[in-house]
């Protein structure tokens, strides 16, 4: 299973022909693919079916494989229970549509944790987080899809350490962890000998992205879970090679381990194309580097 993908997070104005299309000509074995209504390189969440018969179809055709698929959902530890039996409900229909895909990854938030009302219910929302993701996991398993919890800022997996936590009490083989580096760094956790090295057994997923400080010392504070808004940011997004993670070292880390699953390149091109070269120049060119990254690794 080994090899690159492309995000279409970096694809914010192609369509999802288009995306895959990109991936291919860029070298990339595969795509990762939002899923969510109302974004133009997504399969909808109110999809009939067909769109999904289409990107298979498409990416067979291209001879790429769909190694992922991202939701947005971020209510499964909600203390409001309709909200979280709604995102069940909603992460359920995911993993049919990834089973669709032929697809055996989703990436999954640690619910949403940012604000001080949810760190005065926080043991509560936990418990609601690891019933949810057991519920999940279940119907995951049946339908040979690893739900990969992400190390994420404003939720309840933002460190390596929580994410270990979470693992543990869930403690199921169709939940596991998507590592992103970039993410654990500008938050001020884990670097990542230490990040991979607690996290090892459970990563299904990478995400490879870069970044460059605009304050290291200002820590990250935001109340929103998918995008960091302008005004809250301490970073600014890279091309893999162009910012401060050492993915080479990142990737010899991952394979001394015995990883073998997809690295996903996350351009962040959809939240800060103003940080970025256009996604027909960048993804090639990244590409090329986490190659390099890779088949030096190999040698």
């Amino acid at each position: 299973m080994r090899g690159m993908l492309g995000h279409t997070l970096g694809t914010p104005d192609l369509t999802l022909r288009e995306a895959l299309e990109l991936f291919r000509s860029a070298g990339l074995d595969g795509a990762e693919i939002i899923w969510q209504d109302g974004y133009k390189s997504a399969i909808p969440e109110h999809d009939d079916g067909s769109t999904a018969a289409a990107v298979r179809r498409w990416a067979k055709d291209l001879g790429l494989v769909v190694g992922g698929l991202t939701p947005y959902v971020q209510g499964i530890n909600s203390l409001d229970d309709a909200e979280r039996g709604a995102d069940i409900a909603r992460l359920t229909r995911c993993i049919r549509v990834a089973e669709q895909l032929d697809c055996h990854r989703i990436r999954i938030y640690g619910g949403a944790f940012s604000t001080d009302e949810h760190r005065a219910h926080e043991q509560e929302m936990w418990a609601r987080l690891v019933d949810s993701l057991g519920e999940l996991g279940t119907i995951a398993a049946e339908h040979d899809v690893v739900l990969c919890v992400e190390n994420h800022f404003s939720t309840m997996t933002e460190s390596a350490a929580q994410t270990i936590r979470l693992m543990h009490e869930v403690d199921l083989p169709s939940v596991g962890i998507l590592y992103d580096q970039a993410n654990l760094t500008f938050t001020h956790c884990e670097g990542f000998a230490e990040a991979i090295a607690l996290q090892a057994p459970w990563i299904k997923h990478v995400h490879v992205k870069d970044m460059e400080w605009m304050d290291p010392n200002r820590r990250l504070r935001t109340a929103t879970v998918a995008q960091i808004q302008d005004e809250d940011r301490v970073h600014w997004s890279r091309m893999i090679g162009e910012g401060i993670i050492d993915w080479p070292a990142v990737v010899a880390a991952l394979d001394a381990t015995g990883y073998d699953g997809f690295f996903s390149l996350e351009y962040e091109y959809r939240w800060n194309p103003a940080d970025l070269p256009e996604p027909a120049v960048g993804f090639p060119e990244s590409a090329r580097r986490l190659k390099a990254a890779m088949e030096h690794t190999a040698a």
